[in-house]
């Protein structure tokens, strides 16, 4: 996870400290060059990182994320309503979703080897790492220990699933295969 995930406390809601290496990007180049790496756009990218940032205890401040929202992100040009922001934010939440759930139906379906799932892994984790260096943030070897740690722990839940799944049973005799046989797998 991000070890700065918040704009820093001295900074102003109208002072830029985010996506600050895209000064002078265009929103159409920003949203094709993430559309050949992730599944959002790049509004739904900026909000979405905003949305963290001004999270408080009682919720997102989206009103204020819409105001501000051409101070605060150098390709975006335009204001955007409460609802937009909202919108936008639900949207990315649903399109992460939806991209987990195709990994993992890939993985579970067993449509890729171990190592082609590492290959998988492994570019997304580095699309990941370039994405947050550009939002202005960092990732703290322990954070990013500790995120590699879940990530391989869920994978080793979905092999076991996936192995139980398929190997429950002898596929020629159709016999119940024991604790050691599924183990050996």
């Amino acid at each position: 996870m991000p070890e700065d995930t918040h704009s820093s406390a001295t900074s102003s809601a109208t002072e830029p400290d985010r996506f600050e290496r895209l000064e002078g990007a265009d929103y159409d180049r920003v949203t094709e060059f993430l559309r050949d790496r992730v599944a959002f756009t790049a509004r739904e990218w900026a909000v979405a990182r905003l949305c963290a940032d001004f999270r408080t205890v009682t919720g997102v401040e989206m009103t204020t994320v819409g105001e501000h929202l051409p101070d605060l992100v150098p390709f975006m040009d335009d204001q955007y309503t409460r609802q937009a922001v909202y919108q936008s934010r639900r949207s990315f939440e649903e399109k992460v979703r939806r991209a987990g759930a195709t990994f993992l139906y890939g993985a579970y379906a067993d449509f890729f080897t171990a190592d082609e799932l590492d290959d998988i892994a492994y570019e997304a984790t580095e699309v990941a790492r370039f994405l947050i260096e550009v939002e202005g943030a960092s990732l703290s070897p322990t954070d990013e220990s500790n995120a590699e740690e879940r990530v391989s722990a869920a994978m080793e839940a979905v092999h076991r699933s996936s192995r139980d799944l398929r190997y429950d049973r002898c596929p020629n005799c159709g016999e119940r295969l024991g604790e050691d046989a599924i183990e050996s797998e």
